[in-house]
């Protein structure tokens, strides 16, 4: 068979075209695809044909084929076949060797191909439980209605199901699924009764996270509505399998302008604002609010470098007297770090030592603040004369499990040079009530190294003085809330003064030293003196100092 009589009888439309792009001959197949004598359609300019769909783009890739300046022509057009129906074509124009330059048309039907490659998107893009569009779809979704919203906003409510796990635990995934077919349901019905006309997207972005997105948003209103609507709609129980189920869900709305957001933004606000909704009770939904998260940035960011903080060096240690109540004389101090954070200024411990506690930094920087304040009681002792200050240093529970605490006292204590007896350890009665194990162990250790064990804030939690006898505290320091009642006579309320009488004496009978917090006047010490108070801390004596403070206070002896 040679060449012409194989390109006559082939099943694919083609067509030779001269550098002018008209057709010097064009086979059967393309015939019947244009329904016309294949003869007939010599000299036809085949670029121009209305039945190729061709463009203007599509128009000079063909030209630049046939003047030698490009290597092919390939395009996708949806075109109309002569008995009516549509249909998926490639077509083609590549150059072909010849003694004269000319180039090969070609237009292959992939109609199947395009129906296997739209049938298997669809399986990509959607979730196989709910069928509804999923993650990867949801965020083609959200970029284009970023980049080209009607509005010029957006709005997106994002939820997950209360108690969703414990309907997969205890029903099994199957039930589990069932829930979840739904919840989709239901979000969609509640999505086409505010949008009949569509706009808005319904997707399920994994397990039993949903999304409801508003791509034309026109304000808060409209989201806050579609976040009750759908809080409504779930809240009436469901009845699957035999079972009757009640489920609420948890809602975070955002709302903004699409300008200068991107969808990493958008879902980063929906997600911290859907935790809002969790943290603050569930089965509600919670609008983004810029203040509350521009407060949880700067936690985050404080929580993120705090560690690098303390390698660089940015802490410093200010100290509090302790000051014996019968004769008004300096016995100790308390170290309170601060933080020079070189964008926020100094913070105080009640800013970051709680973050330092849940990401483990407190374990380094509890470290630091312990052998700074060792190595200046050392100075202290060393320059001046008298009785030697002891130096009170707070102690996290983390501290004795995450780290060695007994061996880093032990080895800061050598390295320093400072006596045992002058470092106290201060932990709260939370954490030292009910210690057993390691922590209770670490007590003891510590205690017989001769360090001084001092509960803080005493009376604030089990106040369980039975107990105290039998772990090796040397010293309470009762939390400021017994004292401050204490301010002047007309304030004075008799029960606060027999609670603190009370547990003085019962203190001293255990052996126990007591420091009275948050001394602020005149009228409190002297109260506190006669009821029996060993010391005195708060700013009636002084507020947290620096260190050349309190060495100006020893004076020479």
């Amino acid at each position: 068979m040679d060449f012409q009589a194989a390109f006559n009888t082939a099943q694919l439309a083609m067509a030779v075209v001269d550098q002018e792009g008209r057709m010097l001959t064009a086979n059967h197949a393309l015939g019947r695809l244009l329904a016309t004598d294949p003869t007939k359609l010599t000299g036809v300019p085949a670029i121009d044909l209305a039945g190729l769909g061709l463009d203007h783009r599509a128009r000079g890739a063909c030209h630049a084929v046939l003047r030698g300046e490009s290597d092919q022509m390939r395009c996708t057009r949806r075109l109309k076949h002569p008995d009516g129906h549509l249909y998926w074509a490639e077509v083609t124009l590549v150059p072909i060797e010849r003694p004269s330059s000319a180039a090969l048309l070609s237009i292959m039907d992939i109609s199947e191909r395009r129906d296997l490659q739209e049938r298997l998107r669809h399986l990509q893009m959607h979730d196989p439980v709910t069928r509804l569009p999923n993650r990867t779809l949801f965020f083609e979704r959200l970029t284009a209605a970023l980049a080209d919203s009607t509005t010029g906003r957006i709005g997106l409510c994002y939820l997950d199901i209360d108690g969703f796990k414990a309907v997969n635990d205890i029903l099994g995934h199957r039930v589990g699924d069932q829930l979840l077919d739904a919840v989709a349901q239901r979000l969609t019905e509640c999505a086409t009764e505010l949008q009949p006309g569509g706009g808005h997207l319904v997707a399920r972005l994994g397990g039993d996270e949903f999304a409801l997105l508003v791509e034309g948003s026109t304000g808060t209103k409209q989201l806050t509505e579609l976040a009750q609507r759908a809080q409504t709609k779930l809240q009436h129980p469901f009845d699957l399998a035999g079972q009757r189920l009640d489920v609420s869900a948890s809602i975070g709305v955002v709302e903004r302008s699409a300008e200068g957001t991107t969808a990493t933004e958008l879902m980063q606000a929906a997600d911290t604002t859907l935790y809002w909704a969790k943290a603050d009770g569930k089965a509600r939904w919670t609008l983004f609010d810029p203040e509350r998260n521009a407060h949880r940035v700067t936690r985050q960011a404080l929580s993120n470098t705090l560690r690098p903080a303390v390698q660089r060096g940015e802490f410093a240690l200010e100290f509090q007297p302790i000051v014996g109540l019968a004769d008004d004389t300096l016995r100790g101090v308390e170290a309170l770090v601060r933080w020079r954070h070189p964008q926020f200024g100094t913070l105080g411990p009640n800013q970051f030592i709680a973050l330092a506690e849940e990401n483990g930094a407190i374990v380094p920087l509890g470290r630091w603040v312990l052998a700074e304040s060792c190595r200046q009681a050392r100075r202290w002792q060393l320059e001046h004369s008298g009785p030697p200050l002891y130096v009170s240093v707070n102690v996290a529970v983390r501290q004795v499990w995450d780290s060695d605490l007994v061996a880093d006292v032990a080895a800061i204590l050598a390295e320093t040079g400072l006596p045992a007896g002058l470092l106290q350890l201060e932990l709260t009665e939370s954490a030292v009530m009910g210690s057993a194990g390691r922590p209770l162990k670490a007590l003891q250790a510590l205690s017989e190294m001769g360090v001084r064990i001092a509960i803080d804030d005493f009376g604030t939690g089990y106040s369980n003085l039975a107990y105290l006898s039998r772990l090796p505290v040397r010293a309470l320091k009762l939390d400021g809330t017994f004292v401050r009642g204490f301010r002047t006579a007309r304030q004075l309320n008799p029960a606060d003064e027999t609670i603190v009488t009370s547990l003085v004496e019962l203190a001293h009978k255990l052996g126990l030293t007591v420091t009275a917090e948050c001394v602020e006047g005149p009228s409190q010490a002297e109260r506190l003196r006669r009821i029996g108070c060993d010391t005195g801390q708060g700013w009636h004596y002084s507020k947290p100092v620096t260190a050349d403070c309190i060495s100006e206070l020893l004076g020479d002896g």
